[in-house]
């Protein structure tokens, strides 16, 4: 696989100073068939680095003052320098729960506990990402149903975009053409206590986005995914196509400042091209290396573990986001 300067995974691995030490790395994952986790595991192992796949459901912990522990399959899992979390979004809160009980460890994490917490919860981190400047659709949030037209207003009105703020991979996101598909999807999800957001619908982005995969406060790969006819949401598990695209500098400064705005030093920042300049509609804490790595050609899995070969003996990281 190439590097982002035309090199092949090979030549890389060549010229790379491999570390003087060998690390544990534990990988975070419920499966180790899954592309992303298989090629980390790979990476690790190309590298020189002892790895271990972990399913974090099944890991339990041991809370104890002074000696915090995290036990799996009956054995405490002990000496790691770094942890990579891949946690599922519907697995969040356990799942940063075990992150968290690593960090107590003073194991060094990929990306803490707070920050996938913040990046999962939608609405939170649109409010921070506003507070910081950065660029983002026009979005509206309400509770009462009796609201549903002063929302509808707030945004622009019709064509909008209806989110679940628990939603991922593009379930529970739907397009709202006119006035009264809006108000139906929206009083439908709210009778069933569901949260939403209602944004602005980006028609000049033409059913396309951009991932920026951010890395250490750069951005190592970015590729333009583009939806399939008849659609608009263009994840690659909804069909969408792929292509590797070069970023102007403003996508690339709003996507590391996204990244780092949330404290993730791991993270795909999914960015629409708009009239008014490039807008953040996600930023994913467990972003998939399958599409990025296809389109793109880069090593990205690699990028990864030189992240930790050059970050892990500062120990246990520090989060420094307020809010």
């Amino acid at each position: 696989m190439a590097s982002s300067d035309g090199l092949t995974s090979d030549d890389v691995a060549d010229k790379s100073e491999l570390p003087r030490r060998r690390l544990k790395i534990a990988i975070l994952s419920r499966k180790g068939s899954l592309y992303s986790t298989r090629r980390l595991r790979e990476a690790c192992e190309q590298r020189g680095h002892e790895v271990q796949v972990v399913d974090y459901l099944r890991c339990y912990m041991n809370i104890t003052s002074r000696r915090p522990t995290v036990i799996y399959q009956a054995k405490e899992l002990l000496a790691f320098d770094a942890i990579i979390p891949r946690i599922g979004a519907s697995k969040t809160f356990y799942g940063t729960a075990v992150v968290r009980q690593f960090e107590m460890m003073e194991v060094f994490t990929t990306n803490e506990s707070q920050a996938i917490s913040r990046s999962r919860d939608k609405l939170r981190c649109l409010q921070l990402l506003a507070r910081q400047g950065i660029g983002l659709p026009v979005t509206g949030f309400a509770h009462s149903t009796k609201d549903t037209e002063g929302v509808i207003k707030a945004v622009g009105g019709p064509p909008l975009v209806i989110k679940l703020v628990e939603g991922t991979q593009g379930i529970g996101v739907i397009l709202a053409e006119t006035q009264k598909a809006a108000e139906a999807v929206i009083e439908g999800f709210r009778g069933l206590d569901a949260n939403i957001l209602v944004q602005e619908y980006i028609k000049e982005a033409g059913g396309s986005d951009i991932r920026c995969f951010v890395i250490g406060g750069k951005v190592v790969a970015a590729m333009r995914r583009q939806a399939k006819a008849g659609e608009f949401r263009s994840n690659i598990h909804r069909g969408a196509s792929a292509e590797q695209v070069k970023l102007s500098p403003e996508e690339r400064s709003t996507a590391i400042r996204a990244a780092k705005t949330l404290g993730l030093s791991v993270a795909g920042v999914d960015i629409l091209r708009s009239n008014h300049g490039p807008v953040v509609i996600e930023v994913n804490s467990s972003p998939g290396l399958e599409g990025i790595e296809a389109a793109t050609r880069v090593d990205v899995a690699c990028k990864v573990i030189e992240f930790i070969e050059k970050n892990y003996h500062s120990g246990k990281m520090r989060d420094r986001v307020e809010a």
